[in-house]
């Protein structure tokens, strides 16, 4: 059996580190908001030839200074670009720009241009076609923005309320409080990571990171739900048992689950991680990295943190 209680300190210590940087960073650097949240531009464009990949694209458009420019692929032809407010003119500009790099020089409204191939057949040149062009208002992100937070309220207020028949000796909404403070610790470090990326890799927080911080919520009070449980199977088994060691038989039954439930996702997170492509590479990553954080948390920081309420609730009661 693993002395995880005894050793708990070092788990402590190593969570009170990556909080403290994680903080600080968020801080300092504060996290890059998107288009979602800020507002902004959003031009979709098709090409009837062969489609360029999103790098070359952002490159083509780089001298127009759009901020971070979002690429995303859409079906077979299209591509997504996000990026600052720009003005009609610059509408204009960036789309003769992207036909003079990617197809043949047209008007407004393009039509098909002619010409010779190797054999003197007839061909036609590749095109850049508009097929929408859109803008997102501070009125709209603001609105996504307080949406995000009444979910994560309401999600919240659901792990308090699960936990409302735990078993003493220790109260049932001190099992709730400690499963938030063990998935708030695994946001802020998931937050903490995209604030570095943000200042020294320009990545953007978008509607599909705020899904992606609340998938890692779930996933976390879900393994916090099944250690607690086991814990409180124990205590109903083996009342005469200390807590610290039903605390530390609960954590170790539910171990190798745990971990065997979370590598096989992590496993499908990594593929999409490396063959999902661009534009759901920092969602995997927000999830990869709240996996691997919070399954860290259910076993080595929430458990251990029910016994040390514990046990500072029983000294309080002996020098009362």
């Amino acid at each position: 059996m693993i002395p995880v209680v005894k050793y708990r300190k070092f788990a402590f210590a190593a969570s009170g580190l990556a909080l403290l940087f994680s903080v600080a960073a968020l801080l300092v650097y504060g996290l890059k908001p998107g288009i979602d949240f800020t507002g902004g531009s959003l031009l979709e464009v098709s090409f009837t030839g062969d489609r360029p990949s999103s790098a070359e694209v952002t490159a083509a458009v780089e001298k127009f200074d759009l901020g971070a420019v979002q690429a995303q692929s859409s079906g077979e032809k299209n591509l997504i670009l996000r990026f600052r407010f720009i003005t009609e003119a610059e509408h204009q500009e960036l789309l003769q720009t992207l036909r003079e790099a990617f197809g043949a020089r047209t008007d407004t409204e393009p039509a098909k241009v002619e010409t010779l191939s190797s054999d003197g057949q007839a061909e036609s040149a590749p095109q850049v076609l508009e097929e929408r062009f859109e803008t997102i208002g501070p009125a709209v992100s603001a609105d996504l923005r307080e949406r995000s937070w009444i979910v994560a309220i309401v999600v919240m207020a659901a792990i308090w309320y699960a936990f409302r028949g735990v078993s003493r000796p220790v109260a049932s909404w001190k099992y709730g409080i400690v499963a938030i403070v063990a998935l708030t610790h695994d946001v802020i470090i998931t937050m903490g990571v995209f604030a570095v990326l943000g200042k020294f890799r320009g990545v953007q927080v978008d509607i599909p990171f705020v899904v992606a911080l609340l998938t890692i919520i779930g996933y976390s009070v879900n393994n916090t739900i099944v250690v607690f449980d086991r814990i409180r199977e124990n205590l109903i088994r083996h009342s005469s048992a200390s807590f610290a060691d039903t605390v530390n038989a609960g954590v170790n039954q539910s171990l190798m689950r745990t971990f065997n439930t979370s590598f096989t996702t992590l496993f499908a997170l990594v593929a999409i991680l490396f063959f999902g492509g661009d534009s759901i590479y920092y969602f995997s990553l927000a999830l990869t990295i709240g996996l691997i954080v919070g399954t860290y948390s259910c076993l080595f920081i929430a458990s251990p943190l029910l016994l040390v309420w514990e046990s500072w609730q029983r000294r309080q009661s002996r020098s009362g």
